[in-house]
């Protein structure tokens, strides 16, 4: 099996799925971004990053009911998969052994 890496972003927004547990969509995602990291975050960037993520089976979709405040149209909701628990869980790992191994201030 070939070894799944993620970007800087592509994480986040895989973080911020398995945070959303299921109920995690484009706008929500986005807006959810930016406040967390005090940045500008695009809707259409998040988007490519969810294809992206299903294209490597970290997350699945499913169509959720019409609402009438999105003009009868269905969110996409996502939700992490069991792949995408444990490529977090390995970039979690990679992350702590780096810092623990930081010289510390003296």
């Amino acid at each position: 099996m070939q070894k799944i890496t993620l970007g800087e972003f592509e994480e986040l927004v895989l973080l911020t799925v398995a945070v959303m547990n299921g109920e995690a969509y484009g706008a929500a995602i986005t807006t959810d971004i930016a406040e967390r990291t005090k940045r500008p975050v695009q809707v259409s960037a998040v988007h490519m990053a969810l294809y992206r993520l299903e294209e490597k089976r970290l997350i699945r979709t499913r169509l959720g009911g019409a609402t009438t405040e999105r003009g009868g149209r269905r969110k996409r909701l996502s939700s992490i998969t069991p792949l995408g628990i444990k490529v977090l869980e390995d970039v979690r790992r990679i992350r702590e052994q780096l810092w623990s191994l930081m010289p510390k201030p003296i």
